[in-house]
C-alpha cells in the first residue's frame, strides 16, 4: 500500500523566523522547503568576514539566553543555543557629556540605581520610582510559549492572568510614556541626554524597563561568536529534521488560486506548489509585491502608511591593530561627544556611538580589535546616492574617515592602526535582505501601542501565514521564534493535527 505523501509548506526567507518555522513544520510532520534569496542563512542576523575580522551586524544581547523562562525553552526547541557560550556583561552602555561626566548603565539594578542617584540627587524620587517598577518585572516570565490568541479558550486565557498581572501593572504606568518624555523628567542634563540617546526617544518606556529587568536577571546574555553561528545552528537543526533549503532562490510571486495561497514562483519562472505558504520575508514586499497588493484592507494599509519603523542605520566597521582588551566591556557601546559635529549623509550628529568588541575573541585576530559605529540613517539619501556609484563610494569613505577622526581623539594614534574599513548603508541592507526601507527591526514599539499586534494572516486570503518582525512589534530574534511557532500551530489547527514543539 502506497504511503500518503506528507502535506507541504513553502517558506519564504531563511532568516530566524523562516528557519524556526521550518523546524516546527518538520517536527509536526510537514514536508517543508525554504526559499532564500541570499547564499547564507540568517537574514538580518548575519555577519561577514573582511581581512581576518568578523563584522557582526546583529546581536548585542539575546533575551532568553538562560533558564528559566519560556523563551529559553523555545530556543532549546529550535537549537539556537546549541554549542554556544553565553556571557553576561556588567555594563549595558556608557554615555559621556561635553563636560566629561559619564553615566554607566550597569546591568545590575541596585548598582545602577545607586549610580544615578549619586550623579543626580535631585532626581532621586523619579529614579526610585523607575526602579521600583522595574523590580516588579524582575524574575517574571512573560509567557512566550502560549498558543496563538485565536486558538486559546476563555479558560486558557484566564489561567495566564496571574503570570501577566505584574506586566499589566507596570505597562499601565509606563506604556504611554515615551523614552523622550521620561528623559525630559530628569533635572540633571546628563541623565536627560543619556536616556534620550541610549534608547530610541519614540519608543515606549515599558520596553526600556523590560530590558533593564532582563539584564538584571542575567537572561539576556551575549553568545560568543555572534550572529552567524546561531543562524547556522538553526540551519543544521532544520536540515537534520529533513527540511530543504534553496539558496539564491528569490521568490517573486506567491501563487494564489481561488483566494488560497498554493505555492511560490521563484525568479526565472519555476513554480513550486505547496499546501501552505509561510512568508518570513519582509512584510511590505510580501503584501504589495509578492501578492500584488490584492489582499489588504484599511487596517493593513494604515499600518504600513503610518506606523513608525525602527530606522535604518549606517554601520561603520574598523579592524585596528591594537589590543583594547583593557577597555570596558559594554553590551551596547559608548556614546561620546564630538569636538566637531559629524555629517552622516543629510544628518548631523554631535555624539559618536561606537562599540569596542573586546568581549568576543572570535571577531579579530589575537592582539587586534574590531570597532563598530552605528548611526541612524536617512534612507532616501543613501538609496538615492547608491544609484550614483562614484558619489556613493566617496560618501561612504568620508563617513569612515569622520568616524576614524573621532576615535583618534579618544585613542591617539589609532588612525595609523586601522587596517580594515567596511561601511554598510540602508542600500546595503535593502540589497542583501530586502527589508523595507532598510529597517533593522520592523515596527517600533511606540508608546501607547504595545498591545496592538499586526495579524499573521491577510484579509480574504487563506493558506498564507506571516512570521517574523513584521508581525511582532519590537522585532529582534524573539519575534522570529515566537511568531514561527504560532503560525505552525495555526497550520496544525487548520489541518486538525496536534502541535508539538518537542
Amino acid at each position: 500500500m502506497e504511503t500518503a505523501k506528507p502535506r507541504s509548506v513553502a517558506i519564504v526567507g531563511a532568516g530566524i523566523a523562516g528557519l524556526c518555522a521550518g523546524i516546527y513544520a518538520q517536527k509536526n510532520g510537514y514536508a517543508s522547503r525554504i526559499y532564500e534569496m541570499s547564499r547564507v542563512p540568517g537574514g538580518l542576523c548575519t555577519a561577514w568576514r573582511r581581512k581576518g575580522y568578523i563584522i557582526d551586524f546583529c546581536i548585542h544581547w539575546l533575551v532568553g539566553s538562560a533558564p528559566p523562562g519560556s523563551l529559553h525553552k523555545l530556543w532549546q526547541e529550535v537549537g539556537l543555543l546549541e554549542g554556544r557560550e553565553i556571557i553576561d556583561l556588567d555594563e549595558f552602555a556608557r554615555f559621556e557629556d561635553k563636560s566629561g561626566r559619564t553615566l554607566v548603565f550597569f546591568t545590575d539594578l541596585a548598582r545602577l540605581e545607586e549610580h544615578l542617584i549619586e550623579l543626580s540627587p535631585a532626581d532621586a524620587d523619579l529614579i526610585k520610582k523607575v526602579f521600583r517598577d522595574t523590580r516588579r518585572l524582575c524574575g517574571r516570565d512573560m509567557p512566550s510559549d502560549l498558543p496563538p490568541r485565536e486558538l486559546m479558550s476563555f479558560s486558557q486565557q484566564l489561567t495566564t492572568l496571574p503570570a501577566m498581572m505584574p506586566f499589566v501593572r507596570v505597562m499601565r504606568a509606563w506604556d504611554r510614556v515615551t523614552c523622550a518624555e521620561l528623559a525630559d523628567r530628569f533635572a540633571d542634563p546628563l541623565l536627560a541626554q543619556a536616556f534620550r540617546y541610549v534608547w530610541m526617544p519614540e519608543s515606549s518606556t515599558f520596553f526600556l524597563l523590560m530590558t533593564l529587568a532582563w539584564l538584571n536577571d542575567r537572561v539576556a546574555g551575549y553568545p560568543i561568536g555572534g550572529s552567524l553561528p546561531m543562524a547556522r545552528a538553526l540551519e543544521k537543526r532544520y536540515l537534520e529534521l529533513g527540511g530543504e533549503i534553496e539558496y539564491e532562490s528569490r521568490v517573486d510571486r506567491i501563487m494564489v488560486e481561488a483566494h488560497r495561497a498554493v505555492g511560490v514562483r521563484v525568479a526565472g519562472g519555476t513554480e513550486r506548489r505547496a499546501d501552505w505558504v509561510i512568508s518570513a520575508a519582509d512584510g511590505h514586499s510580501t503584501i504589495f509585491d509578492l501578492l500584488g497588493g490584492a489582499y489588504t484592507d484599511e487596517e493593513v494599509e494604515h499600518l504600513y502608511d503610518t506606523h513608525p519603523l525602527f530606522p535604518s542605520v549606517l554601520f561603520v566597521s574598523l579592524g585596528v591593530n591594537r589590543d583594547l582588551s583593557h577597555e570596558p566591556r559594554v553590551i551596547s557601546g559608548c556614546w561620546v561627544p564630538l569636538e566637531e559635529p559629524l555629517d552622516v549623509g543629510g544628518r548631523t550628529v554631535d555624539h559618536l556611538h561606537y562599540h569596542v568588541h573586546n568581549f568576543d575573541p572570535t571577531f579579530a585576530p589575537e592582539g587586534k580589535t574590531l570597532i563598530t559605529s552605528t548611526t541612524d540613517a536617512d534612507y532616501e539619501y543613501w538609496t538615492d546616492l547608491s544609484a550614483r556609484p562614484e558619489e556613493y563610494e566617496k560618501a561612504k569613505q568620508a563617513l569612515a574617515e569622520g568616524v576614524i577622526r573621532a576615535l583618534e581623539a579618544r585613542y591617539p594614534g589609532i588612525a595609523r592602526e586601522v587596517e580594515m574599513v567596511d561601511v554598510a548603508t540602508p542600500a546595503t541592507i535593502e540589497r542583501y535582505t530586502g527589508n523595507w526601507k532598510g529597517s533593522m527591526e520592523g515596527w517600533l514599539p511606540v508608546a501607547g501601542d504595545m498591545k496592538k499586534t499586526p495579524k499573521k494572516t491577510l484579509p480574504g486570503l487563506s493558506g498564507l501565514y506571516m512570521a517574523g518582525q513584521w508581525v511582532v512589534p519590537g522585532g529582534g530574534l524573539p519575534s522570529g521564534v515566537m511568531s514561527a511557532r504560532e503560525v505552525v500551530q495555526l497550520i496544525c489547527h487548520e489541518d486538525v493535527r496536534t502541535f508539538t514543539g518537542e
